[in-house]
């Protein structure tokens, strides 16, 4: 009989723990898959709150230089853009592409020191100033949830239960557009 329970209790142990670990193992990365999506949500709001400022400043900037009419179209049309885009490559892409052309906007606000000293454009370049600081710190804190759960996802034994059990690497981190690493032409 003692035999018997030897022999119950190893089995159990043999099994049972094995099953503890892969069950933690994927709730882990249930957790840091859903840390990734919560991070990127936020991110996707800060760009929403900049998407929502960019009508106002494309206005104030058109009634000083209309006939810098090429630079605020391609302002609207990317804005447009990423409010159409449904992936999140696609929402990537567009964000990278507007950033480049508000870039060119603000060489263009460079032209036009009336423009320059206008309350209502200081007001809305502050803003997105500060949307645009904003939209850095939540990339970065995407980008560090990211790293975590592709090294969890990556990580022995996690990787045999990832796989097992549908866990992929996630997608690319969120990383500056060429335009980004071009220094821009201020011209007075």
């Amino acid at each position: 009989m003692k035999k018997w329970m030897v022999l119950g209790i190893v089995l159990m142990v043999l099994v049972g723990f094995p099953g503890c670990v892969a069950l933690g193992t994927y709730n882990t990365l249930v957790q840091w898959q859903e840390a990734m999506h919560e991070s990127w949500a936020q991110v996707e709001n800060v760009l929403q709150r900049r998407y929502d400022l960019i009508p106002n400043l494309v206005n104030t900037v058109k009634g000083y230089a209309s006939h810098e009419r090429g630079v605020l179209e391609e302002v609207t049309r990317l804005r447009s853009q990423w409010g159409e885009a449904k992936t999140l490559d696609e929402k990537v892409g567009a964000a990278q592409q507007l950033e480049g052309a508000l870039g060119r906007l603000m060489v263009v606000v460079e032209r036009y020191p009336d423009l320059k000293a206008n309350q209502n454009f200081l007001a809305l370049q502050d803003e997105l100033a500060g949307t645009e600081n904003r939209i850095a710190v939540e990339r970065r804190r995407y980008n560090e949830v990211v790293r975590s759960y592709n090294v969890a996802v990556r990580s022995f034994p996690a990787n045999l239960i990832a796989g097992l059990t549908g866990f992929h690497l996630s997608t690319p981190y969120f990383e500056a557009g060429h335009e980004a690493k071009e220094v821009p032409k201020v011209q007075f």
